[in-house]
């Protein structure tokens, strides 16, 4: 095998391709990346582990055609060091050679025979836009677990109906919800599955420039593609618990603040917090009190808002937990629906902070509920 590719190109492929590679295996050669090329001009490069897979195509300048398995992050630390230029790789014996503009390393061969085969993708269910896709994953993802002793709650539900696509996570402590329109290739489309919130934001991510994104599903696998990309993963078992009785707040108190402030302001009065003491938000007819803090510790600070259905409302909540709510909205203002201390609040993206609380301006598209903590004297 030999071929020639700009390093850029190379680099980028490699980069691609290694994000499913394994942090460690007890089988060696699911560290390695395969390289492919054919007749016709294309370099694929492919890599797996025992729950995900990726394959990404790329132009290339082949004279020999072939492949040859690698040790993957080595040749990623190799492409990040290469000079700008056309790199040459060449499979001379037992070594893939790869040089650029007088540079060269020789890097050591893994035995192909022992790799196993890139597992089909399964069938192609309908087509989302790539950017609008990503920011709804990473809109919920924020909420999924991270005990892997519970594996489905650190997955995220991907619920297909028709031309809706909603996507769930939660941790027990909060759940955020995303509906999106997607393109089903059939208008009958349905599905309800869990896929590990890490595995899909890396492929949301990877895949966020390629414009429309495939959607390919079956029994035990999920798979995602563009023109060139594709990538796999296993599906988890299990399912999340229903989120509709629990967002289904009817008496609840409405307050609205403008986002952005608010959330510096949290940031800044969290940092005498103790750990994950709570922050306590004291609402009135026309302002929001951040407080936290106790004993010789203390911040505060108060800003404009407007509470409805309540004459006051006192709550508070883990810092970190509201930063993430309040970071994963784009919208100028938020609303609150509050119970009371101690109770469920969902949060919601409203378009003008200066609409009121009467609910001008909603985004129900995306929501975030928080449960918080009854407010320390």
């Amino acid at each position: 095998m030999e071929f020639r590719i700009e390093r850029g190109v190379l680099a980028d492929a490699v980069a691609w391709a290694a994000r499913v590679l394994p942090a460690r295996s007890p089988v060696p050669v699911l560290g390695g990346l395969l390289l492919e090329t054919d007749g016709g001009g294309l370099l694929r490069v492919s890599g797996l582990d025992h729950e995900a897979s990726a394959r990404i195509e790329v132009e290339a300048d082949v004279e020999l055609p072939g492949q040859v398995l690698v040790m993957g992050r080595r040749l990623l630390d190799v492409c990040r060091v290469l000079p700008g230029g056309t790199v040459r790789c060449a499979v001379d014996t037992s070594r893939l050679s790869v040089s650029c503009d007088g540079a060269r390393f020789g890097l050591s061969v893994l035995p192909r025979e022992d790799y196993p085969a890139l597992p089909a993708l399964p069938e192609l269910r309908g087509a989302v836009d790539a950017q609008a896709f990503a920011a709804a994953v990473g809109q919920v993802a924020v909420a999924a677990g991270r005990d892997d002793s519970l594996p489905v709650l650190s997955g995220i539900r991907l619920a297909l109906d028709g031309g809706t696509m909603t996507l769930a996570a939660t941790d027990r402590y909060r759940y955020a919800v995303r509906t999106l329109e997607w393109k089903p290739s059939s208008p009958q489309a349905s599905a309800d599955v869990v896929v590990s919130a890490r595995r899909l934001a890396e492929a949301a991510r990877s895949l966020e420039r390629a414009g429309t994104v495939g959607i390919a599903l079956d029994g035990g696998t999920i798979g995602f593609g563009s023109t060139g990309m594709r990538i796999t993963t296993r599906l988890l078992d299990g399912r999340l618990p229903g989120h509709d009785k629990l967002f289904a707040l009817p008496e609840a108190a409405s307050a609205l603040a403008g986002r952005a402030p608010l959330l510096e302001a949290v940031k800044r009065v969290a940092v005498v917090a103790e750990g994950d003491s709570p922050l306590r938000l004291a609402f009135s007819a026309d302002s929001v009190r951040l407080r936290a803090g106790h004993e010789d510790d203390v911040a505060s600070q108060e800003l404009p808002a407007a509470l409805e259905g309540a004459g006051e409302m006192t709550v508070a909540f883990n810092p970190s937990y509201l930063v993430d709510a309040l970071s994963s909205f784009d919208t100028e203002g938020v609303r609150f629906q509050l119970l009371g201390p101690g109770q469920r609040a969902l949060l919601s993206g409203v378009t003008d902070a200066g609409t009121g609380p009467a609910g001008l301006g909603i985004h129900d598209s995306h929501r975030h509920l928080l449960m918080s903590v009854k407010p320390q004297p």
